[in-house]
């Protein structure tokens, strides 16, 4: 059954308008609570706080990721990115105690591509670079060794500028790897969620 927000709200505000003329505080709360019970019965709630999981999941542990790359600061930022989204949308707790938590989120790094993409025509460098990320990464519950979610060849790209300019350099490779983790861990922690 989907909810018709405005059959609903505008004769509440035809009503409103009729009680103007005898206007007192109670009708203007009456209002409002009518609208707010009317948005709530129609299933509106805040997203990305779930915790759907298996009951048995109380604390992840999420290890340096594996890396076959030549990236070596990936396998720190990804766990630390992630671990701060499970930490900011979940009630789950994590540990860096793999051996007794209840779960354990692997990851590895299978490529790290980085190639230009625009170059300035006056000098010839190149002003933007393509950044790309493949990696696969499973959540197993460790007394079962039950995979509860995998991702095989995940893919995630940023792209970053570069200054044209040799004095004015910047590396931005750093800021777009933190970008990286970043999105990674948004997209791993809602597919989680929404798994179950």
């Amino acid at each position: 059954m989907k909810c018709n927000v405005s059959a609903i709200v505008s004769p509440l505000l035809s009503a409103r308008l009729s009680m103007r003329r005898a206007a007192t505080p109670v009708s203007g709360g009456l209002l409002v609570a009518a609208l707010l019970s009317f948005v709530a019965a129609c299933g509106y709630h805040a997203a990305g706080h779930s915790d759907l999981l298996p009951k048995t999941i109380q604390t992840v542990c999420i290890p340096a990721f594996q890396n076959s790359s030549m990236k070596y600061k990936l396998t720190d930022r990804l766990p630390e990115a992630l671990s701060m989204e499970f930490i900011s949308r979940t009630r789950y707790h994590i540990t860096t105690d793999c051996a007794n938590a209840d779960a354990v989120l692997n990851g590895s790094i299978n490529r790290y591509l980085y190639y230009p993409t625009v170059y300035d025509p006056v000098s010839g460098r190149a002003s933007a670079v393509d950044m790309r990320l493949y990696m696969t990464v499973s959540l197993v519950e460790r007394a079962t060794k039950k995979v509860l979610f995998t991702r095989a060849n995940m893919e995630v790209r940023e792209r970053y500028e570069i200054s044209v300019d040799p004095r004015a350099y910047f590396d931005e490779s750093d800021a777009a790897l933190a970008r990286v983790a970043k999105t990674v861990a948004q997209q791993l922690v809602s597919a989680i969620l929404e798994n179950f």
